[in-house]
This record gives C-alpha cells, sequence and structure tokens, in this order.
C-alpha cells in the first residue's frame, strides 16, 4: 500500500511509517512531498494521506486531550499491543501540547529534531530513526511485563 505526508519529517511522521511497517504494512511505500501537495499527490499516487489537515489520519482532540496521527493509526486499526499504546504515550508528549508529558518525549523529540538534521533525506531519516523507535518499543514492552509481574 502507499502512504504519503509533508515532507522534513521529525516525530510523528517518522514514528507512524515505523508503526506501518512493523504493524500494519509490512510492504508500505512511503512518499513525501510539500504539506500543499500532499492530498492533491495522494489522489495521484494512490496513497493514504497522513499527518496532513483534511486527512483521516492526523491529530485529533478527545476528552480534550490532544492526540497525534500515530494515535489516529492505533485507533483505526484496532492495534491493542500494551507497549504500542506505551510508546504512543512517549510519541504524543514529543509531537503535541499535552499536560504533564513522559520524561522519554523531551528525548525523543531532540533525538528526532537532530535525526532531521543530520538525515539526506526523509527516507534516510527513517533509516536513522527506526532502531531508535525499536529500542523505545523494546524498553515500553519491558516496562509493561515488569509492570505486570509486580
Amino acid at each position: 500500500m502507499n502512504w504519503i505526508t509533508r515532507e522534513y519529517a521529525k516525530v510523528d511522521r517518522i514514528a507512524c511509517p515505523w508503526l506501518i511497517k512493523n504493524f500494519i504494512d509490512p510492504d508500505a511505500v512511503f512518499y513525501f512531498v510539500p504539506a500543499d501537495e500532499v492530498l492533491s499527490k495522494a489522489d495521484e499516487l494512490d496513497a493514504t494521506p497522513f499527518d496532513v489537515e483534511g486527512s483521516e489520519l492526523t491529530h485529533f482532540k478527545e476528552q480534550d486531550v490532544e492526540h497525534v496521527s500515530f494515535d489516529a493509526f492505533i485507533k483505526k486499526y484496532g492495534i491493542e499491543d500494551l507497549a504500542i499504546h506505551e510508546l504512543a504515550r512517549i510519541v504524543r508528549g514529543a509531537d503535541a501540547k499535552i499536560a504533564s508529558p513522559p520524561a522519554e518525549s523531551a528525548g525523543l523529540f531532540a533525538a528526532a529534531t537532530g535525526f532531521r538534521e543530520i538525515a539526506k533525506d526523509d527516507f534516510d531519516n527513517m533509516r536513522l530513526q527506526f532502531p531508535l523507535y525499536d529500542a523505545l518499543y523494546a524498553f515500553c514492552s519491558s516496562k509493561i511485563k515488569k509492570n505486570a509481574d509486580v
């Protein structure tokens, strides 16, 4: 399946492709284009747009809390993995203005900003950042397991 979003990705627009590749569509193909071209190019490329105004898979408010596109994917695709829900809290804290974000959110924001600066393009940025999301997912899995053992 084809997926399309705004270019020059940082947090949510890298977290979503990681989630897609690992939990939704392992054969996903991604396109990064200027913000004002996402919806028109989506039609042209038969791609599902995300993290752009006017798309289904974007930021939304629920119970007066801003949720990010990562949350929209979890909701739409019914992902029940508790570690993914924990990771969503970190992504949300790094990408949205929420009360009391997890401490890890600041580190994710800093790392994502740095990766965006050193990456050649958005595809290189995904290549660089995907191991970070693998590690955060492992961290969240370990945290969930530890809490279950208590």
